[in-house]
């Protein structure tokens, strides 16, 4: 008889046990990530880590990192983090600077070395997106203010924490902090992530578009699991991790118009190997000797939830947000992530920490996600007792950068430098990657071509790939509007802006002669000759400038193919929201379900501005926006209304749509019972002898439906409604059971 492959058994083991917890969890109302772990600490008491078996567990909890954070990659996008703003960026660098030091000094004092402690450092600098989501969503927050700049910190944490990853994988390593090794595993990382970004790019979006009749759910959950899978593969060849190369495929394909639909198909893969993951997490901590780790269980918790807290308060004032929303960030940001436990399994796999910090660490940041609801309601006392404490100076002070200010006009100057400079480096990193890459191919040119030859064919290929982006590096924004106004209206600009010139040529040819010198060792002179040539026909061909046009409007239209289009979904434009942000006012949109209280009434019965203080802005009903509708206008079930208001009238308009919706889902719900047809025989006495049809009541009173009549063994059908009813008659009636029982009673 043949048995289950040991692989199996272990799988079925892990699904049991987190069915059984993720349901008992569910009933207390507590977090799935907490089922998980508890699961796979029962399961540590029958399978020892020392049990070959245990080697199963680790591939599944490997694919479950590579879903969960090919997960986390289709919500991250550089797109949205180029647009999180300088709140964001400038709080999160905060944080994650002040909890790294204070992790690591706890270390320290703990006597750990300090590589642990700087794994420690790194495990405690990240929140848990999962676990702040779920406690807004319980907690009704998603639509204050401060939960934006919430949900912004942990886009960036995301992007920090891979970054993170491959440092410490690299110190690990090499045991050291410092010198040109970090540096080149540095520059490593920005160019792998870079390189894929702008090819993903490019290429992955055309591909969709075209194959878009083709790409049914089955067939486009393929394709983007083969894609995750594809760069998990060059991701490890390339000597990063398999994690970051499923988190890069994901931030590549978030880019495009599919994302949505990629989440949605990806959603359930992610949840069943995540949640193995995260069993194998709570495998690997020891219950029997978790006892003597119990004083720095509490401590590093102590330290999390006040480091967080305090962190998140000084980053966010420290971005220019008033002290409201700095307080209510700082509590919102209270427990250890997910990353945590990756970043302490990376450690464990490397050799550079103990078991016992694995346990430390996932059992604190089990302490820190049970009290992040219970400290996230201590955010109201806390401001409110700053806001009495602290003397009007401060509070002014803290609050300087809570208005709107108008944003000044870049001078001329500043725009094109910013814009010559990120246009210089992309085109220029491009090139220095097929350089790269042509040198690397120059051994096997040489075993078909050797000699002069193939080095001759390597030269030639490589000037060809580069001509577009040099020639869009020397001339693109040398004819803008920028430039030639700066160019017109002083001529002391001539200089500054010939040197802009002279210095990106120099860049160019330099690349051209990096070239020659590596295959053919020529003197610098020819050198230079050559390549100042070479520049001088990119510029002069008009089929090449046809050729760079293309290249990059491509380039564009991809990148900015979603923003495009969920642009056009979406009921305001950034622009609009941007120029009404003042103060804790803002927008929201609320979905009109049919059991809303304000659903089919018109805004002049509800007078909505009377009694919530709210504008509504907008009515979304399907394809058709009402902008500032008038008070005839009626609100229907399915209709989105886009409100601008305060935290607390949002928060008072929320409870009320949340009560209608908490009534609605508590509602009984009765199966209606099936709809009989049955006869039944007018026997002596009955109320409906010597009545029509019409008045005997069998339809208004009974609900049913009279379609026949037997009498003196003849058959009516469709009787008419002004028959008498006689005694023996037979009816035949449709209706629900009780209902028919009742119409001779």
């Amino acid at each position: 008889m043949s048995e289950l492959s040991p692989f199996l058994v272990d799988l079925v083991m892990i699904l049991v046990a987190a069915a059984a917890f993720s349901l008992l969890f569910k009933w207390l109302k507590q977090p799935a990530v907490l089922s998980y772990i508890i699961a796979g600490i029962v399961l540590s008491f029958f399978i020892s880590k020392d049990n070959p078996e245990y080697e199963h567990i680790g591939n599944w909890a490997e694919i479950g990192i590579i879903f969960l954070l090919f997960g986390l990659g289709l919500e991250f996008s550089f797109r949205k983090l180029m647009k999180v703003g300088t709140t964001a960026i400038i709080a999160t660098l905060f944080i994650v600077f002040s909890m790294i030091s204070l992790g690591y000094l706890t270390g320290i004092c703990f006597g750990w070395s300090p590589i642990s402690s700087l794994f420690l450092g790194a495990m405690i600098c990240m929140s848990s997106t999962m676990i702040i989501i779920k406690v807004f969503n319980d907690l009704k927050l998603t639509q204050k203010n401060f939960a934006k700049i919430v949900f912004g910190i942990l886009v960036i944490e995301d992007l920090v924490a891979v970054l993170l990853m491959v440092f410490l994988s690299t110190i690990a390593v090499s045991q050291e902090v410092e010198g040109w090794k970090m540096l080149y595993s540095f520059f490593k990382l920005i160019g792998f992530l870079l390189f894929w970004f702008l090819l993903g790019t490019y290429l992955i979006p055309t591909f969709l578009r075209k194959m878009k009749q083709f790409l049914n759910d089955e067939t486009l959950l393929i394709i983007s699991t083969a894609f995750c899978l594809g760069m998990v593969f060059l991701a490890t060849t390339a000597g990063f991790s398999s994690a970051l190369g499923a988190f890069v495929m994901g931030s590549i394909l978030a880019e495009t118009i599919d994302s949505e639909r990629i989440e949605k198909l990806i959603h359930s893969i992610k949840d069943f190997f995540g949640a193995i993951f995260f069993v194998s997490v709570g495998m690997m901590i020891q219950l029997s000797t978790l006892g003597e780790y119990i004083v720095p269980i509490f401590i590093i918790s102590l330290v999390v939830i006040a480091g967080q807290v305090l962190s998140a308060t000084g980053g966010v004032l420290l971005s220019g947000q008033n002290l409201k929303t700095a307080v209510f960030s700082g509590f919102s940001l209270c427990q250890i992530g997910e990353f945590s436990y990756i970043i302490a399994a990376l450690g464990l796999s490397l050799g550079v920490i103990e078991s016992s910090l694995y346990q430390i660490i996932v059992s604190s940041s089990v302490l820190t996600i049970f009290a992040s609801p219970y400290v996230m309601k201590l955010a109201n006392p806390t401001y409110f007792f700053l806001e009495r404490t602290l003397p009007q100076t401060w509070q002014d002070f803290l609050n300087k950068g809570s208005s709107a200010h108008p944003v000044n006009e870049q001078n001329l100057w500043k725009k094109l430098l910013k814009e010559m400079t990120t246009m210089v480096l992309i085109n220029y990193f491009i090139c220095i990657i097929i350089v790269y890459l042509a040198l690397f191919e120059v051994p096997f040119v040489h075993e078909l071509l050797p000699g002069v030859k193939g080095n001759l064919l390597v030269s030639i290929v490589v000037i060809i790939l580069l001509a577009p982006f040099m020639r869009s590096i020397i001339i693109k924004k040398d004819r803008s509007e920028e430039f030639r106004q700066l160019w017109s209206d002083n001529k002391n600009n001539r200089g500054p802006l010939v040197f802009t010139i002279l210095i990106r040529v120099l860049m160019c040819a330099g690349l051209i002669m990096f070239v020659l010198f590596k295959l053919f060792h020529t003197h610098f002179v020819i050198a230079f000759t050559l390549a100042i040539i070479c520049l001088m026909a990119f510029v002069a061909s008009s089929h090449l400038k046809a050729h760079s046009i293309l290249i990059e409007r491509h380039f564009k239209e991809n990148l900015h193919e979603k923003e495009k289009y969920n642009e056009s979904k979406a009921p305001l434009t950034k622009g609009f929201v941007d120029h009404v942000l003042e103060r804790d006012m803002h927008l929201a949109d609320f979905a009109i379900l049919p059991q809303s209280p304000i659903a089919g009434k018109t805004l002049k019965e509800l007078k909505f501005r009377q009694v919530f203080g709210m504008n509504i802005v907008m009515i979304i009903r399907g394809d058709i926006r009402i902008n500032i509708p008038n008070g005839n206008e009626r609100i229907y079930p399915g209709d989105r209304i886009v409100l601008l208001g305060t935290d607390s009238q949002m928060e008072i308009f929320q409870k009320q749509i949340e009560e209608s919706r908490r009534k609605y889902k508590n509602r009984e719900e009765k199966p209606s019972p099936e709809v009989q047809m049955k006869q039944i025989q007018i026997k002596e006495g009955s109320h409906l002898i010597g009545k029509t049809i019409r008045t005997s009541g069998i339809q208004e009173k009974n609900a049913c439906l009279l379609i026949g009549i037997e009498r003196n063994n003849t058959s009516m059908q469709n009787p008419d409604l002004d028959l008498v009813l006689e005694k023996g008659d037979i009816l035949w009636l449709i209706g629900e059971k009780n209902n028919i029982l009742q119409v001779d009673k």
